[in-house]
Parts: structure tokens; sequence; C-alpha cells
């Protein structure tokens, strides 16, 4: 099924921003003219807009019109954040999956017995070969994804990467980076998954995050 207009002419704008090609600060064209341009109705445009503001891509000035925002805010839809239309450059996403004993720390959060056997996932992200993410997440054998997960929780904070995230991300020792901590719980509130990002600091000016559990697979 084809996408909406406003998602089509949105997404344009977005890795146009993102490439460099409309800088911080530049207006968009009018409402008339986007509109003209993309052979749509003034109400597409606006839902296009909406969606860009939303992401933090854009700013509107009152009586003068939408301007690229100084710093794009990263949006997660999912529990590893799509990179979908962020930029024209190629994103590539590569996986690694090992099996690891709990250390004390990852039992305890976990609520397993220490030494037991977890599975751990290492994804590491690029944009035009540039290191853009790095994420560890654990969960136990018996847990397949976060498809039982009926809560996240998430703490964001800029601190020291560990040497691991600070190596592929070529941080500046003693430089911070914006993490994400997140705890997969179910019903009965077992966590069933944790996971560490971390993101260059200077990426993203802000997290805006939406997610509907009850959707992932």
């Amino acid at each position: 099924m084809a996408e909406p207009a406003y998602v089509r002419i949105a997404a344009e704008y977005a890795r146009r921003i993102r490439g460099g090609e409309l800088p911080p600060g530049i207006q968009l064209p009018s409402y008339t003219e986007i509109a003209q341009q993309n052979g749509v109705s003034d109400i597409v445009v606006r839902k296009a807009l909406e969606l860009l503001q939303s992401q933090g891509l854009v700013r509107s000035v009152r009586r003068r019109g939408i301007f690229v925002a100084d710093r794009p805010n990263l949006v997660r839809v999912s529990p590893e954040r799509s990179f979908q239309n962020e930029s024209d450059q190629q994103i590539q996403v590569e996986r690694e999956t090992e099996q690891i004993p709990a250390t004390s720390e990852l039992a305890e959060a976990l609520g397993i017995p220490v030494g037991e056997e977890i599975n751990h996932v290492i994804t590491r992200a690029t944009e035009d070969g540039r290191p853009v993410s790095i994420s560890d997440t654990y969960h136990p054998l018996d847990v397949a994804d976060t498809s039982g997960a009926a809560f996240l929780e998430e703490t964001i904070s800029d601190r020291l990467p560990t040497m691991t995230h600070a190596d592929w991300l070529r941080t500046t020792p003693g430089d911070l980076v914006k993490t994400v901590h997140q705890r997969f719980l179910s019903t009965e509130n077992r966590i069933i998954m944790i996971s560490d990002v971390s993101y260059p600091r200077d990426r993203y000016d802000a997290f805006v995050f939406r997610m509907a559990l009850s959707s992932l697979e």
C-alpha cells in the first residue's frame, strides 16, 4: 500500500534536512508553494509540516513561516530506533549475537541466577561509513524478542560511554555521549530485556520517543 502523500512529503524534506541540503535556519517554501510542487492540498502540506515539527526538524515562527531547526531531535519509533528517512546517506545496521554467563549486575536486573546463560546482542549502525549508534541488549534464553513486553521504562542521559561504545563511536577520551537505558517488562513486571544505546552527543538536540508496545513483533 502506498504511503500517504503527507508522509512522502515529510520524508523528502527530512532527507534534505538531514543531508544538509536544507541547512539550519533556512526558511521552507510557503504552504501554497509546497502544495503546488507536490500536487496536493494545503491540508496535506499542513500535516506534513506538523510531522516534521513533531520530529524536531523544523520550527514555526509566527507570521514568518517554517524554518529548519538548529539541530534535529532524535525520534525513535521502535526499541531499536529506525534510521529510515533520517538522511539520504546509506545506513547500515549490523547485529552480533552471543551467549554469555550473566554477571551479578545482569542477573539482578533480569531476576536470574548469576552465571546463567543469556543472550547478548550488539547492534552497530553507521551512516555512510560513519558510526552513529551502538547498543548492548541482554535477555534470557527463553525470551525471543519484545513481543511479550507490556511496559517500557527508559532513562536518558549524557554520560561517559563504556570503552566498547567509545571505541565504536570514535569519541575523544572524556567526552560524553547520549545514552538510553531501556527496561522491557511483562504484565507481571518481570524484566524480560534490558538495553543500553549510545549516540554521539552532538548528533541530536533532544530525544522524542513514540512507541506502541502492543504493535511490536
